[in-house]
C-alpha cells in the first residue's frame, strides 16, 4: 500500500538515547532539559531570532488570535486545513473570507482591501503547500489599515522567502510538527514572533498565565510541550537534510514522468526556497480527479483531496461563494510524497493516470 505521506522514524537507538536523557533527569514536561534544547537547536537549523514549541500546531494560531483580534473579523483564506478557519471561529472572531489566487493557492491579496470593515482586526493568511503569500503586499496593506497579521505557516518548515526564513514574517508565524509534516515531534508545533513584549505574551498564554510560581501574568491555557515530545524532534532535526534531498527525487521524478497535458501544478512564488513538502495536482475537472483517484485506490495507492472542501462552505460557516477556491478544491489532489518512496512505486502511480473522462 502507498499512502499520501508516510511519518519518518528515526534509527530507534537515536530516540532511545533522548528518552534515556528523561529517565535520567526524571523530567516529563514543563519545559524540561529536552525542550530547551530543541528549541536552541531549531532556532539554530531555521536561522529564526526566537521559537517556542507548543504541544500542537493549533494552539499556536488559537493564541495568536486571541492576543491579537480581539474577537474581530479576520481576513483569512478559504483554501486550508480546517484548523485555520475552526481556530478563528473558536476563539470567537469571525473569519472573512478572501478568495486565493488561481496559480499560487495562496490568498488573493488584490482582493483583501475590498474586505476590510471598521469590525476588521487581523488577517491571517496561509503559506499554502509551503508556498510563500505575497508578503510584502500583506504587509502594506496591514500597515495602511492597522490590522496585525498572522501567517498559518503548517506546511512551512525550512521554507525561506528572500533569502531568510518564512517565519520571520508578519507579527505571528505559526508552524506544525505533527507526525504527517517534514520535521516532526509525533504531536508538536511552534510559534515565531519578533516583538519582546508579545514573545513574552504567548509564553505566558501557553502556560496557564503563570508569572513565577505563585503569580498570574494573566489568562492562560496548556499548550506545553513534554519532554517526549522533544526527545523525538531531537532525533528526527539531524536527519532533515537527507529527508529533504529524498522529497526533492520524488518531485523531479513526478515533474518529469507525470503528464501534464491535462494538469497544472502549484506555481511557486518568485523568491520563494521551497522544502518539498507536498505535491499537488490540480485536473481540468473534478470527474477526472475521482477516475484518476479511483484507478489509483484500486491498485492501493491512496493520494489525498486536500485541501477539500473549500472552507467557506463547511456547515458552522456558511459564508460566501468564493469561486476559485470552490472550483480548485473540488480538482486538486495531493500524490504520495515521503523520505523511501521507491522509484518503482513512483512509476507505478504515474502509470496509473489516465484521462478517459
Amino acid at each position: 500500500m502507498i499512502t499520501v505521506t508516510k511519518t519518518f522514524f528515526p534509527p530507534i537507538e537515536e530516540y532511545h538515547k533522548q528518552i534515556q536523557r528523561i529517565w535520567e533527569n526524571q523530567w516529563l514536561t514543563n519545559r524540561g532539559e529536552l525542550v530547551l534544547e530543541l528549541e536552541d537547536k531549531l532556532k539554530e537549523y531555521l536561522s529564526v531570532s526566537n521559537i517556542l514549541v507548543m504541544n500542537n500546531g493549533t494552539i499556536p494560531l488559537q493564541i495568536a488570535l486571541k492576543v491579537l483580534a480581539n474577537r474581530g473579523e479576520v481576513i483569512t483564506t478559504p483554501f486550508s486545513y480546517v484548523a485555520t478557519t475552526a481556530s478563528i471561529v473558536w476563539e470567537n472572531c469571525t473569519p472573512i473570507f478572501v478568495d486565493i489566487h488561481p496559480e499560487y493557492l495562496t490568498i488573493d491579496e488584490t482582493k483583501i482591501e475590498a474586505a476590510i470593515t471598521d469590525k476588521t482586526t487581523c488577517i491571517l493568511a496561509t503559506h499554502v503547500f509551503g508556498n510563500s503569500c505575497y508578503i510584502e503586499e500583506i504587509e502594506r496593506i496591514a500597515t495602511k489599515h492597522n490590522l496585525k497579521v498572522i501567517y498559518d505557516a503548517a506546511h512551512a518548515f525550512g521554507v525561506t522567502y528572500n533569502g531568510k526564513s518564512i517565519f520571520e514574517y508578519g507579527d505571528v508565524s505559526t508552524c506544525s510538527f505533527h507526525a504527517t509534516k517534514l520535521f516532526h515531534t509525533g504531536e508538536g508545533g511552534a510559534v515565531f514572533c519578533n516583538d519582546a513584549k508579545l514573545k513574552d505574551e504567548f509564553f505566558y498564554s501557553h502556560n496557564f498565565g503563570h508569572n513565577g510560581l505563585l503569580d498570574f501574568h494573566g489568562l492562560g491555557i496548556n499548550g506545553k510541550i513534554s519532554e517526549l515530545q522533544a526527545a523525538m524532534g531531537l532525533a528526527v532535526l539531524p536527519h532533515m537534510a537527507m529527508i529533504l534531498e529524498a522529497r526533492k527525487k520524488v518531485v523531479d521524478f513526478y515533474d518529469s514522468h507525470l503528464d501534464f497535458s491535462k494538469l497544472t501544478k502549484m506555481k511557486l512564488r518568485n523568491n520563494t526556497e521551497w522544502n518539498y513538502s507536498y505535491y499537488p495536482v490540480v485536473f481540468e475537472t473534478e470527474a477526472q480527479l475521482l477516475a484518476v483517484q479511483k484507478v489509483l485506490n484500486d491498485n492501493k495507492i491512496f493520494p489525498r483531496r486536500y485541501f477539500y472542501p473549500s472552507l467557506n462552505t463547511i456547515n458552522y460557516i456558511k459564508g460566501k461563494k468564493m469561486p476559485v477556491s470552490e472550483s480548485v478544491a473540488s480538482r486538486i489532489m495531493c500524490l504520495p510524497l515521503y523520505e523511501g518512496l521507491e522509484f518503482i512505486e513512483l512509476e507505478k502511480i504515474c502509470n496509473k493516470f489516465t484521462f478517459n473522462v
